[in-house]
């Protein structure tokens, strides 16, 4: 009865995930939003099933995405399955909120990356290449708009700044990943996890925001990403400036991170308004002065335990 019942709820699972699956692919407007459903039966599944039963309906699933959405549908399955299977599991396993967000982003950057080795191997479809062609056409269109206005002048600093952008993001690349998978994991969490919820799933609560604190080694990784960049001086191109410079961007955000949660820490000591944290956090990735303000906080923060010194003073 118990085999029957598992069956059972597998076969509803599948069915909607198909259903998921289809509208996300033939229908490209509300697919796009759809993906940050897809991994909501394998997240379903996973959290009351042991490993035996979630491989069987991973194998299942994969089976049923390639009949219904060839390949590319079978891509999509294997990369969100993966996610739905990671997240339901740690939830089974009462893991931390945090440790699901770092695991599934994991799971997500390995999926994003194969998809992308495949799209080229086997298509010869490379979403960089392509992505670049189509900023060269968007300034090739801008350099016409400016000769048919008589700004020749004009033209010259339109593709320097062109060039460096195009040469900015194939540097970037890997940290773009880093963080697209973050934010596509995090709306997948914040999405997904209150349906999970309805149907008995117990979810761990996300601590205070304002009592958040990063681990102090992120600030040594920091430094020496800045200090390898500003004393080594890499030329652009080179495999110690990718390294160098990716890991500064990254670790950026983090510290970036660290210090709004001091704010929101300080607000909360002193009965501010949520409201005016809330535009702190617009003013943090609207204006570059509150940015490295906030930056600098987060550097205080986590070097020197800034908020424990405070607690001690209230």
């Amino acid at each position: 009865m118990k085999n029957v019942r598992k069956l059972t709820e597998g076969a509803i699972l599948l069915a909607a995930f198909t259903v998921l699956l289809l509208v996300t692919i033939y229908v490209p407007i509300i697919g796009t939003f759809l993906n940050f459903v897809l991994p909501l039966p394998f997240i379903m599944f996973s959290a009351k099933n042991n490993m035996k039963y979630i491989t069987a309906f991973f194998v299942a699933a994969a089976f049923i995405s390639f009949i219904a959405g060839s390949v590319m549908g079978l891509a999509f399955m294997l990369m969100y399955g993966a996610v739905g299977a990671v997240i339901g599991y740690m939830l089974q396993k009462n893991k931390s909120r945090t440790a699901i967000l770092i695991a599934s982003t994991l799971t997500l950057i390995v999926g994003l990356i194969l998809f992308y080795a495949g799209s080229v191997v086997f298509f010869h479809l490379d979403f960089i290449h392509e992505f670049t062609l189509a900023l060269k056409e968007s300034a090739k269109m801008s350099e016409d708009m400016l000769k048919a206005m008589g700004q020749g002048e004009q033209i010259k600093l339109l593709n320097e700044q062109n060039a460096n952008m195009i040469k900015m993001l194939k540097t970037l690349a890997p940290s773009l990943l880093i963080m697209v998978s973050v934010i596509t994991v995090f709306v997948i969490q914040w999405v997904c996890f209150p349906i999970a919820k309805r149907f008995g799933i117990t979810v761990q609560p996300w601590g205070s925001f304002r009592n958040i604190s990063l681990p102090k080694s992120l600030l040594w990784y920091y430094l020496i990403a800045l200090g390898g960049l500003l004393l080594l001086h890499p030329h652009e191109g080179t495999y110690l400036y990718s390294v160098l410079i990716n890991a500064r961007y990254i670790l950026d955000y983090f510290i970036l991170f660290q210090g709004l949660a001091f704010v929101f820490f300080i607000f909360h000591q002193r009965s501010v308004a949520k409201g005016l944290g809330v535009l702190v956090v617009i003013l943090t990735f609207v204006l570059p002065i509150v940015h490295y303000i906030i930056l600098l906080l987060g550097i205080t923060d986590l070097g020197f335990d800034f908020r424990k010194r405070f607690e001690k003073k209230e």
